[in-house]
């Protein structure tokens, strides 16, 4: 069965909308995804510009908790280098305490030299930051406890409370699409999360190799791999398509913009390699094209087009999880809501069945 969610972005790209209406929107997406029957509600952790607007998701998901009964509440991501293990551990394990171990834990490690500078952190320490940290915030949801010796973090043992109420095994996640990120999440027991920007095919390699660190580390199959794609769906295919690509190439643009995607900075940073081959391909094909490219990998069209395109990723990848990115690049709520309705009403049973 594959499991559905919704991923809340907090992006505010419409120049109409204040960020208080924004979040209230967003917040309501929320509250209609559990009614209309998804499985989870994920939620970004982002600073300082328009492109995102979260800077703690585990405070949305606390609100969450006191508006919501059985939705899943998940964090993609907290960014581990801009926060304190201590405090993560202390706040997942007190969302999980009121949501009634609602809560799925997905960590990452950030990317954005527009939001590590305020933060007084150089893009070339946030490896070894995230894989100092990472292993202490999830030994510490598991087992009530913190510390740690490494140089970024020194942690004299602390009991945290409220104390676990379950295990976290199960509820592990981790953002993962360089090789280095890969490996830890695989070593970390954790279900990978990709953002998808490519077509899932030329993605492979990388799955295929957190599949076999998974199981060679664990002696397990590893856990369904966890795709965050934009989608847009209406009953109209040609008012989806025109639709989408707009708001689509909105957001891509935004989203090059806030990362410097098409940047020169990342050349030669330690843990970056992959991110510095993707900004040399987006300056050699430029960014109009990029952007096409990137439209296309998303899911849209009718309900019969976004299933046989759901059902094309189950025939390359095998058992995968859905996080529907459906509010994207400004697009009005109204349409927003009336696409993840019908996606609910169309798509989903079907999608849910795939095996």
């Amino acid at each position: 069965m594959v499991n559905v969610g919704i991923n809340l972005g907090f992006g505010k790209l419409d120049p109409d909308i204040q960020d208080t209406q924004m979040y209230l929107e967003e917040l309501d997406l929320a509250v209609r995804a559990e009614a209309l029957g998804y499985d989870t509600v994920w939620v970004v952790e982002h600073h300082f510009e328009d492109y995102s607007l979260c800077p703690d998701n585990l405070l949305v998901l606390a609100h969450l908790a006191g508006r919501t009964s059985t939705i899943k509440l998940g964090t993609a991501a907290v960014i581990v280098p801009w926060n304190d293990p201590l405090r993560v551990a202390e706040k997942a394990l007190m969302v999980d305490a009121i949501s009634g171990g609602r809560l799925l834990l997905g960590l990452g490690r950030g990317l954005s030299r527009k939001e590590y500078v305020p933060f007084r952190i150089t893009l070339d320490q946030t490896r070894d930051r995230f894989d100092e940290a990472a292993p202490m915030i999830f030994e510490a949801v598991e087992t009530g406890v913190i510390e740690g010796d490494g140089p970024y973090y020194p942690q004299p043992r602390a009991e945290l409370r409220p104390r676990p109420a379950g295990s976290f095994r199960a509820r592990r996640y981790m953002v993962a699409g360089s090789p280095d990120s890969i490996v830890m999440a695989a070593k970390l027991r954790a279900a990978m999360m990709s953002f998808i920007v490519r077509p899932v095919q030329d993605l492979m390699p990388g799955f295929t190799r957190y599949r076999e660190l998974y199981e060679a580390e664990h002696g397990e199959t590893a856990p369904p791999i966890s795709l965050a794609v934009n989608m847009y769906c209406h009953e109209d295919i040609e008012v989806a398509r025109e639709r989408h690509w707009r708001y689509v190439n909105r957001f891509f643009m935004s989203n090059v913009e806030h990362y410097e995607m098409a940047g020169e900075h990342f050349a030669g940073l330690k843990g970056h390699e992959r991110y510095a081959a993707n900004a040399a391909h987006f300056r050699e094909i430029g960014l109009e094209k990029a952007a096409d490219d990137y439209a296309a990998t998303a899911l849209w069209g009718d309900p019969e087009q976004v299933l046989g395109q759901i059902e094309a990723i189950r025939d390359v990848l095998g058992d995968f999880a859905l996080s529907l990115s459906a509010s994207f690049g400004g697009m009005p709520y109204d349409q927003v809501r009336e696409s993840l309705e019908l996606f609910a009403r169309e798509v989903l049973p079907k999608a849910r069945s795939l095996g």
